[in-house]
C-alpha cells in the first residue's frame, strides 16, 4: 500500500519539479544574459502580464472554450451518427468513406478562406465552428466505424440465429465492442478540435473574433509579447484539462470490464 502511494505522489512531485526547475533556468538565463522581453519575456513577466490582463485574457479563453466544446459534440454526434449507418451498410461506407477521408486530409488552412466567405464575415464564429468540427470529425468517425466491425462475429451470428434485430444487435452487440473504440477516437477529436479552433481563428484573422489565438495575432502585432506567451500558456493549459477530463471519462466507462482499464493484483 506504501510502495502504491510513494509511485503515485512520484508521478505527481516529478513532472511538477521538472516543471518548476525549467522555469527557474528560463527565469535565470533570461535575467542573466539581459534578453529583450520581446524576445523571450522571463516568466515573472508573463506573469505579471496575466494578472494585469486576466479579464481579458478569461474572455479569450471563454470564447476558445465554447467554440472547442460545440465542435466536440458535434463532431462526435455526427461521427457516431455516421458510423453507425457505415456499420449497417457497406454500401453506404464504400460510396461516402473515401468522401470523409477527402475532408480529413484537405488543410483546414486552404478551406477555411471560403467558408469565412460563405458564411460571411459578421459569423466568424460560425465559420470557426465550421472548420474545428471538419478538423474533429473523423477521428471519431473512423475509431467508432473500425470498432463497430471489430465486433465477435461469432456472438452477432448467435444473435441473429435467435431472431435478434439489427438495432439489438447493434446496442447489446456492436455498441458496447465499439465503446473503447469510441472513447480514443474521443480523446484526440478532443485535442483536434481545440487546435482547429485555433488555427481557424489564425486564419479568420478579423477583429471580430475574441479567442486566445487572435489575442496571440494581437499581442504579436503589439510586440506585448508577455501577453503573448501568456495567451499560449492559457493554450497549453486548456489542450491538458481536455486530455484530463476525456481521459478521466475514458477511465470511469471502461474500469469495471475492458482490459485497460481494470486494476490487477500484478
Amino acid at each position: 500500500m506504501r510502495a502504491t502511494l510513494r509511485v503515485k505522489a512520484l508521478r505527481v512531485a516529478l513532472p511538477i519539479f521538472v516543471g518548476v526547475a525549467f522555469l527557474g533556468i528560463w527565469q535565470f538565463l533570461v535575467t542573466w544574459l539581459q534578453v529583450p522581453k520581446f524576445v523571450l519575456p522571463a516568466p515573472t513577466l508573463i506573469a505579471a502580464a496575466f494578472v494585469r490582463d486576466f479579464g481579458i485574457l478569461m474572455g479569450s479563453l471563454w470564447f476558445t472554450l465554447t467554440v472547442t466544446v460545440e465542435a466536440f459534440i458535434l463532431a462526435v454526434i455526427g461521427g457516431v451518427a455516421l458510423a453507425v449507418i457505415f456499420a449497417q451498410s457497406e454500401l453506404v461506407a464504400t460510396a461516402f468513406f473515401p468522401y470523409a477521408v477527402i475532408l480529413q486530409v484537405t488543410p483546414v488552412v486552404s478551406i477555411a478562406p471560403l467558408i469565412i466567405i460563405w458564411v460571411g464575415y459578421d459569423n466568424v464564429r460560425t465559420a470557426l465552428l465550421i472548420l474545428a468540427w471538419i478538423v474533429a470529425f473523423f477521428p471519431v468517425l473512423s475509431n467508432t466505424t473500425l470498432g463497430l466491425r471489430s465486433t465477435d462475429h461469432n456472438l452477432r451470428n448467435l444473435m441473429q440465429l435467435y431472431g435478434a434485430s439489427r438495432w439489438r444487435v447493434l446496442t447489446e452487440i456492436q455498441f458496447p465492442s465499439a465503446m473503447p473504440y469510441l472513447l480514443a477516437g474521443m480523446k484526440i477529436s478532443g485535442g483536434l478540435s481545440l487546435i482547429g479552433a485555433v488555427v481557424a481563428e489564425f486564419v479568420a484573422g478579423s477583429g471580430t473574433s475574441t479567442g486566445l489565438a487572435w489575442r496571440i495575432i494581437e499581442a504579436g502585432n503589439r510586440l506585448d509579447i508577455p501577453r503573448m506567451f501568456a495567451a499560449l500558456a492559457l493554450l497549453s493549459v486548456l489542450g491538458i484539462a481536455i486530455f484530463g477530463v476525456l481521459s478521466t471519462f475514458e477511465y470511469l466507462m471502461l474500469r469495471h470490464w475492458h482490459e485497460s482499464a481494470v486494476r490487477r493484483e500484478n
